[in-house]
């Protein structure tokens, strides 16, 4: 069963930058993709990017340029770094092992609120 404890979220000001981090257990993390995903309020969960098991990153679009994905095989953790940060990058932001399987079992996620 995975486990997933996501932490790094906070409020920042438009064009800020923040740093979230994945920490996973329950898996061999290092033979595993690892995705990102977010909520915003009212919306469907979307993927945000995700990291293959060779360390290969893939981002949706609207995301390219401004995320970034990286894993941590010793530490079996997973990174999002996120610059230039919009007001419709607000949400909540969740790891999970990619692709998700028919359950996943989300974490508590972090909450990512841009805003002036």
């Amino acid at each position: 069963q995975v486990q997933v404890v996501e932490s790094g979220g906070g409020l920042v000001p438009p064009g800020g930058s923040l740093r979230l981090s994945c920490a996973v257990s329950g898996i061999l993390f290092r033979f595993n993709s690892m995705s990102w995903w977010r909520q915003a309020p009212g919306k469907q969960r979307e993927l945000v990017a995700y990291i293959t098991s060779a360390g290969s990153p893939n981002y949706a679009d609207s995301m390219k340029g401004r995320f970034t994905i990286s894993r941590d095989n010793a530490k079996d953790t997973v990174y999002l770094q996120m610059n230039s940060l919009l007001p419709e990058d607000t949400g909540v932001y969740y790891c999970y092992r990619y692709p998700l399987g028919s359950s996943p079992s989300w974490g508590q996620g972090t909450q990512v609120t841009v805003s002036s």
